[in-house]
Formats: structure tokens, C-alpha cells, sequence
């Protein structure tokens, strides 16, 4: 039964909707998401065990980083088909078929422009010339692998008996997949729906291929415009966790899914995701990207299944479907959070972890536990996102060179900001003080007396983690070196001492880069030496 009170006709095969991912490709290109290669590997796990079935891991042309990322998540599935995506050049195709080599399914994801205004100012070429690279394009991805899909870029803007053309030759050249996306989030769910009707009636060989959907936000109708394309006949979703991507995002993952499984009266199809993993995947990303979830994010927000108003409370008490519809369990969310505080002891604080989803070592638990009770000291109320963000800094900066010590900062209306800091580097505490304009440029000086370096800061950002004048801030920090940048988090009830934290674990992100980079030069000097002599 659905929450309508309505029964859900019975699934088919032709009702299974593909899900295609593609957070680690579409997703990273949204300015400031760019995550780190084990970043990728994780999230790439994650989504792997999660149930989704493509996983477009990169554009392997872009970068060599991008291209390991790939490579290395293609020898990593055990379950999802691997994606790399290309230009239409056979440059670019080549290398994405190197880069997706190992894994035991892969796919090609070749894209050109079709619509008038991209042929002409993008591409500079006429539909003829297109045209042609359409077949070409296909065609060389096809000698790689058997799964090769096409993508129409612009293809909502795109002329229909130009568009029609163009599928068609992709099908005849080997696509086994067809994507006609909303590259600039322009349409409606009406004319997507349609647009997908008229292709698959006019296209004579649209039987041959799988029909794919993807939507961007900028009109704020991406998962609508995507469950429009599944019901004209569309079997395939490519989405991001979170909704992330370029501009105002993708059609979120997390919405499609849930939206098909509550609403199976309307939307009757099925997908292979397990929903009650879609909460961690969420909160994954996030923290990955240092992007935060909007707290009335559908699904995965903070509010979801939060009710404050006393009439939505007294709903809840007498039945959940007053105004849930759905329970919090379904997409990994607990229904109570205000379990914890300075009385828990250490049994408890496990076992709260585990129903979190986190497993840790013992000297882990033991530095977690410590940290969590003088944060209890401090906060009246912990929450499971206290939890979770005092955990995940732990995971995180548990292998650091440089560690805070302590920290005391002089601010006021009458300055000069003054910050007093010790850092255990290596092992060995040392302690500086140095002035700024304002507590936090003060704060960081004092970290570049100590570690001398010459980075750029491109990204300083705060939020708390929940509600009150006590709430845990959480510090995002991301620092530059070379062009190439690092991301990382801190949270404390204390706004000073999460800017520090945050900032000296970026740091040691880019000191641990710098050490494996030493490493290989020395371990590369060896085999040419070896080499050399042989």
C-alpha cells in the first residue's frame, strides 16, 4: 500500500528505472566541490554499495588526477558499471577507455552539442559537419567497449528533425544508450515529456537503445522534468547525491528514488538503491565537498522529519502520517536525536555510533569518547549531528603531523586582535602569538609563525551544526598550493577554535601531499638508478 491508502500495481522488468550517478563527474564540476582522490574512492564505495547501477566516476581527458580517480574506482566496483565521460575527439575517447579498463563493466559517455545556438557560438560548425561527428564519435567509443552512450548536449533546444537525425545515427553506430539532456535546466515536465514521446515514435531504431534523462535545476524543476521523461518511456536517471552540479544543480538522486518508492501509485517503477543508505550518502558528499545540505532539504535536510509546531507535534503523537510521508527509517534517519549527554557512558556512546553507521578502533572510540564528554560539558543538548561531526574530525585529522594544542584569542571593539596558540608538530609543542585584523586573521598568522608556508586561502566558510547559542560550529577551510587545492572541516562550540582546526587540517592535507610526493621522486630516482645500472 501506498500512503494514499491507494495499492501499487505490480513492477516488470520494463518498470526498472536505471539510476546513473553522477556526483563524482557533474557534481565536482559545481565551482568549490572539487574533492581529493580518497574522497573520490570513497564516495565511490559508497554508491557502489548503495545499489547504484552506473557510476560516471570522471571526464578522464581532463586531468592526470581525474584520470587515476577513474581508473582506480574501475579496479575498486564490485557491483556498478563504470563510466568515463568524453568529448566527441578521438583523443578524448581513448583515453576514457584506458582509464575505465579495469573495471569488469564499463561504459563510454561520449557527448556533442545539437542545438542551433551551441553548433554555431560553442562548436562553430554546421549541422552537417555535426552530424558526421556523431557517427564518428560513436563509433570509436564502440571498438573500446559494447556499452557506449551518447548524450545530445542541449538537446532540449535542439531542433527535433536535427535531433531525430542524430539519435538515430547514434543508435545505428553502436549506442546502446541515448541521453537527451536538459543541459541549461530550460524545459517543463510537459515538454520533456513530450520531447521524449516524439523522438521514440519518429526515431525508427529507438527500440535498440535504453532512453536517459538528465536534468539541471536552474528553473527548480530537474526531478520533476526527470519522472516526466520516465513516464514518456525514458529507463534511465543520471542524478547527483545532493543535487549538486554545475549552477544550480542536477535532479537530486535521493528526490527520484523517494519519490518513485512513496508515490508507486503514480510512479510505478522501481530502482535498484537501498533508501535507507541515502542519508549517509548525503551527509558523505557534504562533508567531501564542504557543501552544506539546506536544513529543508527534501529527504536528506536536517528539518525533513523535524516538527515544531505544536499542532504538527500533536499530529505526529497520535500518528506518524499526519505528516510524514514517510518514515525516517526508510532513508537512514533516526526518529530521536536528543539521546546523549555528560551522563552516557561509554557503552552507550558506542552503540549510538554504530546506529550511526560508524565502526571504530579502539584507540579511535577512546579519543572520540574523551573529545564527546567535554563536549558534553560545554553543550546541554547533543544531537546526532554533534556526533557526527565531532566523529568525523576525528577519522579525519587522527593522522595528522600538526595538532592543536591550545588556544586563546583577545577580541573586542578596541583592538589589536591578539591570538596565543601551541601546536604539537611531530610530536614537539611550541607556542606563538601574533596580532591580526580580527580573531581569525590573528589565529592564522599565528599558524604561519609556527609552520612557515605559502599557501593560498580560497575558501573560509561557517555553520552550525545545530540550533541554540551553544550549537558546535563547523569550519569549512580550503587552501591552495601549485593550483591544486584542499578542503577540510573543524567543528567546536567555540567559532575560534574550529577556524584553527579546520585551517591546520588543510595544512596537514597539503604536508602529507607534499611527503607522498617526496616519496615518489625518491622511489622514481631508484628505479632509474636501478635501471641504470642493469
Amino acid at each position: 500500500m501506498t500512503t494514499t491508502g491507494k495499492p501499487a500495481p505490480a513492477a516488470s522488468d520494463k518498470d526498472r528505472v536505471v539510476i546513473f550517478d553522477t556526483t563524482l563527474r557533474d557534481g565536482e564540476q559545481c565551482p568549490g566541490a572539487t574533492m581529493t582522490h580518497d574522497e573520490k574512492l570513497e564516495v565511490a564505495e559508497l554508491l557502489d554499495t548503495m545499489g547504484v547501477d552506473i557510476i560516471e566516476a570522471g571526464f578522464p581527458i581532463a586531468s592526470d588526477g581525474d584520470f587515476a580517480a577513474v581508473h582506480e574506482i574501475a579496479k575498486r566496483s564490485k557491483n556498478a558499471v563504470i563510466c568515463g565521460l568524453s568529448r566527441a575527439s578521438p583523443k578524448d575517447i581513448d583515453r576514457c577507455a584506458e582509464a575505465i579498463k579495469p573495471a569488469a563493466r564499463k561504459r563510454i559517455h561520449t557527448f556533442l552539442s545539437t542545438s542551433p545556438v551551441h553548433m554555431k557560438w560553442k562548436l562553430q560548425k554546421e549541422p552537417h559537419e555535426v552530424y558526421e561527428m556523431v557517427i564518428g564519435q560513436v563509433t570509436r567509443a564502440r571498438s573500446h567497449t559494447d556499452d557506449v552512450e551518447w548524450s545530445a548536449e542541449d538537446g532540449t533546444r535542439t531542433e527535433h528533425d536535427f535531433l531525430c537525425r542524430c539519435v538515430e545515427a547514434a543508435i545505428k553506430a553502436g549506442a546502446t544508450t541515448i541521453n537527451i539532456p536538459d543541459t541549461v535546466g530550460y524545459t517543463t515536465p510537459d515538454e520533456y515529456f513530450n520531447l521524449f514521446k516524439m523522438v521514440r515514435e519518429r526515431v525508427p531504431n529507438s527500440d535498440q537503445a535504453v532512453f536517459s534523462v538528465h536534468c539541471h535545476n536552474d528553473l527548480g524543476m530537474a526531478v520533476a522534468n526527470s519522472l516526466a521523461g520516465i513516464r514518456s518511456g525514458a529507463r534511465q536517471i543520471e542524478c547527483t547525491i545532493n543535487g549538486i552540479g554545475e549552477r544550480a544543480g542536477n535532479t537530486a538522486l535521493e528526490e527520484v528514488v523517494m519519490a518513485m518508492q512513496v508515490r508507486s501509485d503514480v510512479l510505478p517503477y522501481t530502482t535498484g538503491i537501498d533508501a535507507t543508505m541515502l542519508t549517509r550518502a548525503s551527509k558523505l558528499v557534504s562533508a567531501a565537498t564542504s557543501f552544506p545540505v539546506q536544513f529543508n532539504k527534501a529527504i536528506v535536510g536536517r528539518n525533513a522529519f523535524a516538527h515544531e509546531s505544536g499542532i504538527h507535534q500533536d499530529g505526529m503523537l497520535k500518528n506518524a502520517q499526519t505528516y510524514e510521508i514517510m518514515r525516517p527509517e526508510s532513508v537512514g534517519v533516526k526518529q530521536t536525536s536528543l539521546v546523549m549527554g555528560k551522563h552516557s557512558g561509554r557503552h552507550a556512546f558506542v552503540h549510538k555510533l554504530e546506529e550511526l553507521g560508524y565502526h571504530l578502533g579502539a584507540n579511535q572510540i577512546e579519543d572520540a569518547f574523551v573529545r564527546f564528554k567535554a563536549l558534553a560539558d560545554r553543550k546541554k543538548q547533543i544531537y546526532d549531528e554533534d556526533l557526527e561531526a565531532l566523529v568525523d574530525e576525528e577519522i579525519a585529522h587522527s593522522q595528522d603531523r600538526v595538532k592543536l594544542v591550545s588556544l586563546s584569542v583577545i577580541a573586542g571593539t578596541h583592538g589589536p586582535q591578539r591570538a596565543t596558540m601551541k601546536l604539537d608538530i611531530d610530536g614537539n609543542v611550541t607556542m606563538e602569538e601574533r596580532d591580526g585584523n580580527g580573531p581569525v586573521d590573528a589565529i592564522f598568522n599565528c599558524i604561519k609563525a609556527l609552520i612557515p608556508h605559502e599557501v593560498k586561502l580560497e575558501l573560509y566558510q561557517v555553520h552550525a551544526v545545530t540550533e541554540g547559542t551553544d550549537a558546535q560550529a563547523e569550519v569549512s577551510v580550503r587552501l591552495s598550493e601549485h593550483g591544486r587545492s584542499v578542503t577540510s572541516r573543524g567543528a567546536d562550540p567555540d567559532t575560534l577554535v574550529a577556524s584553527a582546526k579546520a585551517y591546520l587540517g588543510a595544512l596537514n592535507k597539503l604536508m602529507a601531499r607534499r611527503q607522498r610526493g617526496a616519496q615518489l621522486a625518491i622511489e622514481t630516482e631508484r628505479r632509474i638508478h636501478s635501471t641504470e645500472i642493469g
